[in-house]
Formats: structure tokens, sequence, C-alpha cells
């Protein structure tokens, strides 16, 4: 359970400005209502203060501080949670999202990254030296969230995921001690960050292993109309499960600007051009023949403009709720599911997103890191969008329907860093059977459950 709300007085977190060089704000403050807001406008939380941290020595007085007085605290970095995790109710809000130095090694291929950078940040710095490594896809979403629950990204089937592709790490923990995590140094932390998300303390930089790609990716686009989408998404899946690690095929139902239902998908090739043509090409040639898509593109555009194209279909401040599975097929019934409800969505925002895993990031055993969904061949969520709050009951409910009419095609098992407030259940699925040994490590480093505003992992009795 959430720890009671702060007895501090106005006094006390004034005070503790005194301890930082970056900013407290408190509710009288003028920007306070700005600092308040996250990505999804259904958060409406009320931090009794939101202390800006500029370097590990704020967060650790931050920590220090709230251990102190008894404060309950929620981190935040890029605030893209859909539960609003980072954000408390007369709490302390712990924000690192000015932490955003960035240094690149193109030498040793590695990049050390401050807690705040944003994955656009991220990719704007590595790719000035045509390197990369595997992070999300919206550009506004945190590093540091990504990281910590594993971190999909276009990249991920050639060179795994974010956390598979962290060196070391940086932390600040429940005591108050900042401390480095890696392979040689506090290697049970070290396993457990890479996908336990914030349980174990305050990550403040980020050591990350490069990779030899851009400037440009190959990408072909197709998109179908509603009336051939069993057919093209049967097409697709077969493609999907037998792609070659290059291709990352991610694939989403949505609607057209004109209100069309239609459904699409691209291919994203990891790999050098004249090998990136002959595939994509293979893969066309395998798709083509199931249907006749509406419109379809072949490009190679900068890896950067690539990794923003989805950011105008997830804007921040409007309304989302998702919940989601992941699936080690997509079968012919449950293409008939994902039709029939999405025709029914609400609103004519809302998608069903299917996010292509599997490749090299299965092949890493799931025992290796906290992140256990190795086995997962897609991540397939409805997300549920829209502006006007009277609204929230009826799209709630359409996405939560969808997601249990999926139910009898799921692995069980789901994706962390997708977990809205689903309870202890749904946090022991994502973990599957690292869970115990995750309790283990909470209780070592975090044995009163000082961070327990994430997808809390309870410390083992």
């Amino acid at each position: 359970m959430p720890r009671a709300a702060t007895t501090a007085t106005t006094s006390d977190l004034g005070e503790l400005q005194r301890h930082l060089r970056g900013d407290v704000v408190l509710p009288h403050h003028a920007g306070y209502a700005d600092a308040c807001r996250v990505f999804n406008a259904m958060i409406d939380k009320r931090p009794a203060a939101i202390a800006y941290c500029t370097s590990a020595d704020d967060v650790t007085a931050a920590v220090t501080f709230a251990r102190l007085h008894d404060v309950p605290l929620s981190v935040r970095a890029g605030g893209h949670n859909v539960a609003g995790c980072c954000v408390c109710d007369r709490g302390l809000v712990i924000d690192v999202s000015r932490m955003k130095a960035i240094s690149v090694d193109p030498d040793s291929r590695t990049a050390r990254a401050g807690a705040g950078l944003k994955l656009g940040e991220f990719d704007a710095a590595t790719q000035r030296y045509d390197l990369a490594t595997t992070m999300g896809v919206n550009t506004d979403t945190g590093i540091a969230g990504l990281t910590l629950g594993g971190g999909f990204g276009k990249l991920g089937r050639k060179y795994g995921l974010a956390c598979d592709n962290l060196i070391a790490a940086d932390v600040v923990t429940a005591d108050g001690h900042l401390v480095r995590a890696s392979a040689e140094e506090n290697a049970d932390l070290f396993w457990g960050l890479r996908g336990g998300g914030g349980n174990f303390g305050i990550v403040t930089a980020f050591e990350y292993r490069l990779h030899p790609f851009g400037p440009l990716m190959a990408k072909a686009s197709l998109a179908y109309d509603f009336k051939n989408a069993r057919d093209a998404m049967r097409a697709y899946h077969a493609f999907a499960r037998a792609a070659p690690d290059a291709i990352c095929a991610d694939a989403a139902l949505a609607r057209l600007p004109d209100a069309q239902p239609v459904f699409a998908f691209s291919l994203c090739h990891v790999g050098p051009r004249e090998q990136a043509e002959n595939d994509i090409e293979r893969a066309l040639k395998a798709i083509r023949p199931a249907a006749k898509p509406l419109d379809e593109r072949i490009t190679a555009a900068p890896y950067v403009e690539i990794q923003s194209a989805s950011d105008s279909v997830l804007p921040p401040s409007r309304r989302y709720y998702w919940k989601a599975h992941f699936l080690r097929e997509i079968s012919d019934e449950a293409i008939d599911v994902l039709l029939d409800r999405y025709a029914a969505a609400p609103s004519l925002a809302s998608l069903v997103v299917i996010q292509h895993v599997g490749g090299a990031i299965a092949r890493v055993p799931s025992n290796a890191t906290a992140y256990a969904q190795r086995d997962a061949v897609f991540d397939c969520f409805p997300a549920a969008i829209w502006d006007d709050p009277a609204d929230d009951e009826t799209n709630i409910r359409w996405a939560r329907d969808l997601w249990a009419a999926m139910q009898p095609f799921s692995s069980g098992g789901v994706y962390v860093n997708n977990l809205g407030e689903e309870g202890e259940d749904r946090v022991k699925a994502a973990y599957r059977d690292n869970f115990p040994r995750l309790a283990a490590l909470k209780r070592k480093y975090d044995p009163d459950n000082f961070f327990s505003l994430n997808q809390n992992i309870k410390p083992a009795a």
C-alpha cells in the first residue's frame, strides 16, 4: 500500500530548497499547475512539493529529506506512464527531467546519459556519430522509464532491449546512498534494474552500449481498407513470425484523417541499404498477394525522423487508457476479435497497437535480467484516446472489454511499462518466475518499500 500523505509542513518543504541546486515548487508557487501535469490528461494529482533535481546530489538530498520527514514520494522523468505513477497526492515528487547531460564516445561505442533525457534527445545525440541503441518509439518518452522496464524499439529484434544494452547505472538507493550498478559492482542490483522498474532506487545516469546505425533507415509502410484487413493481418502475422532479425514490423488498427478504419503496418530495416532493399522486397513479395493495399510506400528516411513518426498519434494532454497482452501468435480467431472490437471503438482516435518483438530479445535467457517476457512475439493492446472527461467511462470500458476478449489468446504475460494500476497479480504476470528473486532483492535494497509508487514489488517477508 502507498504510504500515508505527508505530515511535513510547508515550512519543512520550503527548507528542502536550501539543500537543492534545483527548484522546489510548492502549491502556492506560480507554475505549480504546469508542474503537476503529465502525459495523460486523466491524471490529476496534487503533490505537496515537486523537487526538480539537477544532480545526483540533489536526488540524494531529496531522498534524505523524505526519509527524515516521513514523506511519501514518487519519481518522475519523462512522465509518460499511463497511470501517472510519477506524481503523488500530498507527497514529494522527485523530478529528474532536468538531468539531461549526455556524452557519446564513438570509439568505444558507448554513451553516458542523464536520467532526464527523452528518447528524441538521446537519439539526436547518438546519431551525430551514426550510432544508436534500442529505447522506444515515441520521442517524448523518458529513457529512464523505458530502460528500467525493458525498452522496446525498432532496433530491438537486431540488438536487444534497452535494458540488454545497459552497461551500468548510478543509483540513489532508499537509504540515500549513491551507488554504481554494473556486472562488476552491485551485480544483483544491476540485474534488478534491467526490467525491474523503479523499485530499487532512483537512477541518475545510465551507460549504454551503442551500435553502428544511421543516419538513414529503410522503411516500407502499408495500409489496408478495413474490408481487406483480415487477409492483410493474416499475411502480416505469417511474415512477422518468421521475419529476419533486421526487420521490425509494428502494426496498428487505426483511422485515417477522414475517419476511414484501416489496418496498417511498417517494415523498418536495421542493416546496410543494399541488404535492406533486398529484405524488404522479399517481404513485400510474400505479403502483397494477400490483399491490395490502399497505400504502399517504400522510403529511406533519417532514423530520428522515423522515430518521431508516431508522436502525433499519442500527443500529450489527451486522455488515455490501455491494457496490454503479450502474444506468441495472432490466430485467425484473435484477428476476428480485434477487428470486431476495434470497429466498435467509441473514439475515432483510439488504436489497437501491435508491437513486434522477438529476434535477439528472445535469445537472452529469461532469468538473465529482471525482464522475463523473452518468448513473446507481439505486444498487443487497445489504446483508448479521447478528450472529454464525460466520455471516460465509455472509452475505458471499450479498452477493458477488448483486452478481456483477447485474454484467451494471451501468453499470460504483460510488459511492465504498459501496466496501469492493475494490482499485484498483474505485476507478478510481468515478471513470472523472476518475481521471487525480485522480491528478495527489494527486501535487500528497499525493505520498507520506500519506493512504492510504481509497478510495485513488495519486499519478500
